[in-house]
């Protein structure tokens, strides 16, 4: 049985209830740089105040440490755990991430997603749909009001782009002919794995089981093209981390994320097995 010092559980409880009151508080925007870390930051406030207040508060500060973000996150994100390339937006727009962890800015477009195979890029921005290459580079352009939620499916030869527009799922061939509607409402995106939230917790289910928990909110899960990695996006703790789920469990933390790319970014696709 683990020694419990004198006092220590009312300091945790302290601690804690200024950690909750401060996540139920924040104002639920964007995750520009200036406001990336305000959880982690009031964490360690509640911390350090606990540690100075009594002695049991130094068990409270290594266990805030390892509420808002993994411990051992690499400082930056230096690559990616498995094959495949990263499509995420941010402020400042569209960036496509290598396995080995360089990037590249491909413009200012909202919603993405990879062709088969990722030879090609099929992006939004304001009345249009736009296809490019890996290096920003325009193939084609598609007026329409507000596009949204591009899918690039198909084969190498013979693929297809739907997407929403006017309430409308769209469809067109992957070299910009044949616009049509083809419903008249949109469908629901189906999820391979969930985000559980509740009292202030985040958790990321697969199959039916808790494979990764942390305070505060987790904002999406993605698996990684091979399946065998999910990414969750954490923006409370401005962190990337890459969960592998089964035996053994393992985790790979990336931090910093929102300096990386001027401001805590959106997941749009992962890209490619082979």
């Amino acid at each position: 049985m683990r020694f419990r010092a004198p006092g220590e559980q009312e300091a945790q409880e302290r601690a804690w209830a200024v950690v909750r009151r401060a996540y139920a508080e924040r104002e639920p925007v964007a995750w520009p740089r200036r406001h990336a870390r305000p959880l982690a930051a009031a964490a360690l406030v509640a911390a350090v105040a606990a540690a100075a207040l009594s002695p049991p508060g130094r068990s409270v500060v290594h266990s805030l440490r390892e509420a808002v973000g993994v411990q051992e996150a690499e400082p930056a994100l230096f690559s990616l755990p498995t094959r495949g390339d990263l499509l995420v937006t941010s402020r400042k727009g569209l960036w496509l991430v290598h396995r080995d962890g360089s990037k590249r800015l491909l413009g200012h477009y909202g919603d993405a997603t990879f062709s088969p195979h990722g030879l090609f890029i099929a992006a939004t921005r304001a009345n249009q749909l736009v296809a490019l290459d890996p290096k920003g580079n325009v193939r084609w352009t598609l007026a329409r009001p507000a596009p949204r939620d591009p899918v690039w499916t198909g084969t190498r030869t013979d693929t297809r782009i739907t997407y929403v527009s006017g309430g409308r799922l769209r469809m067109v061939a992957g070299d910009g002919t044949g616009d049509h509607v083809i419903a008249r409402r949109t469908l629901p995106p189906s999820d391979v794995a969930s985000i559980r939230h509740r009292a202030g917790q985040s958790a990321v289910l697969a199959a039916g089981r808790v494979v990764f928990r942390g305070t505060g909110r987790f904002d999406q899960v993605v698996r990684s093209p091979d399946g065998r990695w999910l990414l969750v996006t954490w923006p409370t703790a401005d962190q990337w981390v890459f969960v592998r789920p089964g035996t053994p469990r393992r985790i790979v933390g990336a931090s910093r994320i929102s300096v990386q790319f001027g401001g805590f970014p959106h997941v749009q696709g992962w890209c490619c097995a082979g």
